[in-house]
């Protein structure tokens, strides 16, 4: 079923109560922002066909399915889709040592991205896409040469559309299972763990690699020592209890090492989202900002976009490949998909995101520091 929401851009009640027309109410419109934004819910079948069209502007959520071949007025941008990740049953891990466990996990990883399904093998938490990446890239690629088995017959249980395209679950009790493959959504271990205040999307670690890291390896850890200090390690990075920079970075490649000696859970891989927009000129949109972990659904995005025919005028269209599912209110609601896009078309927040780290861009001011005259 397909769900049209309609948001006045300069009249945030227009959510809650009647619809109201706007016409030229300011001489000039801050962000470049629209007199409207469409959002509606499509399926990427549909969503491919008005692409082309240039019945929307951008798909948010999925790729589209275009019907053809994309032509030079439908361009791409890509950011971390999400993650797959084992996890070996308890009977197995006693079966097997540490050593064992590392090489079957890496061939696991190794055959799973030779099969179609879009998987990048990279068994390391942290990726290209993340803005710590430089301090880890060293750990990563020996992650990626290490010695591994050829892949066994594990047996596999699938979570996740991706583990079902990569492996079939065999039908059995819990317990005759090896191991578990799921594939968990980067954008949504962003979001399950911020909490927005005032305009604040925080904890400010809640994009670093580490973080997701310790969120996806910490809680599989068997060893009650190891995950005694990791759990301190973390709790040092939180609260900033280090010195020099370098001390932070030691702390963080130190912990990602950790989480990872057992092998209790191993990440296989990551996938890249790809998320289509309308460049056509003069019906489609330009300056198009997103953010390397969230895609287009981000803040950044609706503050940024242009219209190539009305700069200052006109209705953005939009389709979201989920419909709402959360509740609608500004404190503790707009947690799905659809939710936060709308957030971020009515919402006025003073500080966005950045779209490549941890950090902030300011909304529509600019801190100038001049030198005093003398």
């Amino acid at each position: 079923m397909k769900r049209a929401i309609q948001v006045a851009c300069l009249v945030a009640l227009g959510l809650l109560l009647s619809p109201a027309e706007a016409g030229h109410e300011l001489p000039v419109y801050p962000s470049y922002y629209p007199h409207e934004i469409h959002v509606e819910v499509m399926d990427p079948a549909s969503a491919g066909k008005r692409l082309l069209d240039a019945r929307i502007h951008a798909y948010i959520g999925a790729e589209a399915a275009l019907a053809r071949a994309a032509p030079d007025t439908v361009s791409y941008v890509e950011s971390l889709g999400s993650y797959l990740v084992l996890t070996f049953h308890p009977a197995f891990l006693k079966r097997n040592d540490r050593e064992a466990r590392c090489a079957v996990a890496a061939g696991v990883g190794r055959a799973a991205a030779d099969r179609p399904g879009g998987l990048v093998f990279h068994p390391y938490p942290i990726t290209p896409y993340h803005a710590d990446y430089l301090h880890h890239v060293d750990l990563s690629e020996a992650s990626e040469h290490k010695r591994r088995s050829p892949a066994p017959e594990l047996r596999v249980r699938a979570v996740g559309r991706l583990a079902e395209r990569l492996f079939a679950s065999p039908e059995g009790r819990k317990a005759d299972w090896d191991a578990t493959v799921e594939e968990i959504s980067a954008a949504d271990l962003v979001i399950s763990h911020a909490v927005a205040s005032n305009g604040w999307l925080g904890p400010p670690w809640v994009k670093e690699g580490w973080f997701h890291a310790f969120v996806l390896l910490g809680g599989t850890l068997t060893d009650a020592s190891v995950k005694e200090t990791v759990e301190s390690m973390a709790r040092r990075l939180r609260r900033a209890e280090y010195g020099a920079p370098e001390e932070r970075l030691n702390l963080e490649r130190d912990l990602v090492t950790l989480l990872r000696s057992g092998c209790e859970r191993v990440v296989l891989g990551y996938t890249v989202k790809r998320e289509a927009f309308n460049s056509e000129f003069s019906a489609g949109i330009e300056n198009i900002a997103y953010d390397s972990e969230t895609g287009l659904n981000s803040g950044l995005f609706i503050r940024t976009v242009k219209l190539k025919d009305f700069p200052w005028n006109g209705w953005l269209r939009i389709g979201i490949n989920t419909p709402p599912s959360a509740a609608w209110n500004p404190v503790g609601g707009f947690t799905d998909p659809a939710g936060r896009l709308i957030w971020h078309a009515v919402g006025d927040p003073a500080l966005l995101p950045a779209p490549y780290n941890d950090g902030w861009v300011l909304n529509r001011i600019v801190d100038v520091r001049r030198e005093p005259r003398r």
